[in-house]
């Protein structure tokens, strides 16, 4: 079986190496563009296996103009039908700028060089590139012609071309450049590749400063030596060609030992002026050089390239489309992971990276100062290819908490402490390693709301935030022991769903947080203590919120090993009032500490039942008063009732139940409450609802209102409102019948919301209301609901 030798030597020679006594590249600096010329539609096409179709090369060749090429080579039109046709579509139909020159390919072949002119009529510009074979292996055994017929063939077919350059000129009005290619250059002999190509130039005769210089391609048609020893070969030719200011030194770099980039970089600090490659790097064999690398290396050391990949995705997409070869995804620039860290290392450099870059960047903008980016592991912002930071960190196995911390604040907007980093990171692992796959960013999103109930509904824990009051308490001691007024109290007073149920707890602290921590040791033996806090806002201006973070251990006898247990349980919250924020995040990590344990039951009797919930409340009223209440109405009783009897061990009457809800709601009860119904009368407005006219009392004080609404309720409910600041509106309405016979009435449920001006938070009421009449039903239930709030009355 075949196999590499232990000694290459005795199969392989080494490359002989240029002698220059005195080389200048390699203390050169480059400082602007080369010229570039895409091949993708000549030199791509032909290495291809199924090369492209007509339509694919127009895309193709519409990619390129748009991409800001000025010369593209187009095909190769004497050696097919299909090349030659292409060419006649782009002229006849007007799809080459004025200010690109299209270049085709033809031999040393009088037949091919004159179909070729054939194909290009009435183009404006064009470059007629030609070439043969100089290399010794070319003449002595493809061709086995002499250095004088090697010549001789490259004289002629100059001296043709240049004929018919001037003939298609004339009769045409056409412009035309010559590109000559002594193809093998980089495996000929310098000396007679110089000898070639003077030749070449004496017998072209047009050669001439600026656009009028003769082009000279020498390729790496095979690249058989390091980069350096090319930048030798062009650096030699560039100082040894005669008239050196009529001549365009052109590169061709082809990529077999896997260095064409670095060739044709050190190739243009040699002296050459234009690369000649294809877009990612297609081409024969391994390829020709990568102009999009090229051209990206040069923009990234801040020179312009005159080349725009703005859209990186658009011109992948194309060229992978008409090549049918994929961009490989380490490929520099348009890989889908060059911009990807996976390791724990790299994402925490590129975390901190961007973090002192934003801070950076704000000095800089306020100095007036370029915001320079300066980034670990991306030379590259990938922004400016119109890539967003999505896939900068991506998760495996070998990523670090900074990486996954990242991802939660790109995603999440939540900047996570360090150690809540830690212990999140412990969650992602344990995917990733039960899983065996890279983690998403869905993965790592859905894995934080899960784990500590954030983000809605759908990830709720056990308990849940419902609504809560925090008063401030006057100290058990009204000083200290330095003689001080001690700090006020704050005490707690809310609501919690409990596994699906409503629970009132109340509880005392030097601040909310704490207050809350002892309101559930109290109601549900939650011994738990705060051993760190943080919090940041999110977002800003109206929209702005709090974001906090809570660390909770166990709570035991010693509070040295309280504090420093090693066990702890993280939680976030996120909401507009940073109160409720650190509240939220509480739970949040209460969720935590109770896992699937059971909790006490909510102690509340009623008469004789021990134990009772909301519907054993509802019932009473059911009983008692004849009112089936609205399922929210029921909810918010519920808490009420829990509140009534806290002070008395969670026992209340049957009577002082039915009590306690008139009461509340205003039910059929003597206090008018602050906003009651005089008389009142409906009109119709043409093309509109009802217009509401009459009295209302507010604060004792009779005032004349009107108001329209698209039913009475709502027209009534714009009356009020004309005499509040704010803003009221209807959030639930029913109603049914009490009584029979003659006695029958209406009894109606309003719940309002009110939102007071530059209120952080609304708040809402229920309120009843009972009349034979049920429009009056429904609006005496509105106004027993805006009673209860806290509504601000305009002055009269």
């Amino acid at each position: 079986m075949p196999c590499m030798l232990i000694d290459p030597s005795q199969k392989y020679g080494p490359y002989v190496p240029l002698k220059l006594d005195n080389r200048q590249w390699p203390t050169k600096t480059v400082t602007k563009a080369p010229i570039w010329l895409s091949t993708d539609l000549r030199d791509g096409n032909q290495a291809l296996a199924c090369p492209m179709t007509s339509e694919q090369k127009l895309t193709f060749f519409r990619l390129l103009v748009k991409c800001g090429f000025k010369e593209i080579e187009i095909a190769f039109p004497s050696a097919s039908d299909t090349d030659f046709s292409f060419v006649r579509y782009l002229i006849e139909n007007n799809e080459i700028p004025d200010d690109v020159w299209i270049q085709v390919l033809t031999p040393a072949r009088e037949d091919l060089i004159r179909r070729s002119f054939e194909s290009v009529v009435g183009a404006k510009h064009v470059i007629m590139h030609m070439y043969n074979a100089l290399c010794p292996m070319f003449r002595n055994v493809v061709f086995r012609n002499s250095k004088a017929q090697t010549i001789e063939l490259a004289t002629r077919h100059t001296k043709l071309i240049r004929e018919l350059a001037d003939q298609y000129a004339t009769s045409h009005g056409m412009k035309f450049r010559y590109e000559y290619s002594p193809e093998t250059f980089t495996q000929t002999e310098l000396e007679f590749s110089l000898e070639v190509c003077e030749a070449v130039k004496e017998v072209w005769g047009k050669a001439g400063p600026g656009i009028d210089r003769i082009i000279f391609n020498l390729p790496a048609t095979v690249e058989v030596a390091p980069p350096n020893h090319y930048a030798d070969q062009i650096e030699y030719f560039c100082a040894h060609i005669s008239e050196r200011e009529k001549v365009i030194i052109s590169l061709h770099p082809h990529n077999d030992r896997g260095t064409a980039i670095a060739a044709a970089e050190l190739a243009v600090l040699g002296g050459a002026d234009r690369v000649e490659g294809c877009l990612f790097g297609n081409g024969e064999r391994t390829g020709n050089v990568d102009l999009v690398t090229l051209a990206l290396n040069l923009y990234t050391q801040g020179i312009t390239p005159y080349l725009d990949f703005s859209d990186i995705q658009e011109v992948i997409d194309v060229v992978t489309s008409c090549n049918n070869i994929p961009v490989h995804p380490r490929h520099p620039y348009a890989g889908e992971l060059v911009f990807t860290a996976f390791s724990g290392s790299h994402q925490d450099a590129i975390k901190k990276g961007f973090e002192a870059q934003d801070i950076r960047h704000v000095k800089n903008a306020a100095n007036g100062e370029s915001q320079m980016w300066d980034m670990p592991y991306m030379p590259l912002d990938p922004a400016d290819l119109g890539c967003t930071y999505e896939a900068v960190i991506r998760v495996n196995a070998q990523s670090g908490k900074a990486g996954i911390a990242y991802l939660v604040k790109q995603h999440l907007q939540l900047d996570l402490p360090r150690k809540m980093q830690i212990a999140f990171y412990k969650v992602i692992q344990d995917i990733s390693d039960r899983e065996a796959r890279e983690v998403t960013i869905e993965d790592i999103t859905t894995a934080f709301r899960q784990t500590y109930h954030f983000g809605g509904p759908n990830y709720e824990g056990r308990l849940v935030l419902r609504s809560f009051h925090i008063t401030a308490e006057p100290s058990p001691h009204s000083t200290n022991d330095d003689g001080e007024p001690s700090d006020e109290r704050r005490r707690f007073d809310g609501t919690i769903s409990v596994d699906g149920v409503l629970r009132v707890i109340r509880g005392d602290g030097n601040g909310p947080i704490s207050a809350l921590i002892d309101a559930l040791r109290t109601h549900l033996e939650i011994d738990v203590t705060l051993r760190e806090y943080l919090e940041h806002g999110v977002g800003g201006g109206q929209d702005s919120k709090a974001a906090s973070y809570i660390e909770l251990v166990a709570t035991t006898d010693d509070v040295k090993e309280t504090r420093r247990a090693s066990e702890s349980w993280w939680g976030v919250g996120l909401d507009s009032d940073i109160v409720a924020s650190g509240l939220r995040a509480v739970l949040s990590a209460v969720n935590g500490v109770i896992g699937d344990r059971e909790l006490p039951e909510l102690k509340l009797s009623i008469g004789s039942n021990v134990t009772c919930d909301k519907s054993h409340v509802s019932d009473v009223i059911i009983n008692a008063l004849g009112l089936e209440l609205p399922r929210r109405l029921q909810a918010s009783f519920f808490e009420v009732v829990q509140r009534k009897t806290h002070e008395s061990d969670g026992k209340i009457s049957h009577d002082d139940l039915s009590r306690l809800f008139q009461d509340t709601y205003g039910y059929e009860v003597e206090d008018k409450g602050k906003f009651s119904l005089g008389d009142f009368h409906f009109e119709r407005v043409d093309g509109g609802g009802p217009l509401f006219k009459g009295e209302m009392e507010i604060e004792g004080v009779v005032r004349k209102v009107t108001g329209e609404g698209n039913g009475p309720l709502s027209a009534a409910i714009d009356a009020l409102l004309s005499q509040v600041e704010g803003t009221l509106s209807c959030r639930e309405y029913s109603e049914h019948a009490v009584g029979e016979g003659s006695d029958v009435k209406a009894v109606s449920f309003v719940e309002l919301v009110y939102e007071s001006p530059g209120a952080a938070k609304k708040e809402a009421a229920w309120g009843l209301g009972s009349d034979t009449d049920i429009t009056a039903s429904g609006i005496r239930a509105a106004l027993r609901a805006a009673s209860r709030l806290d509504v601000v009355v305009k002055k009269a």
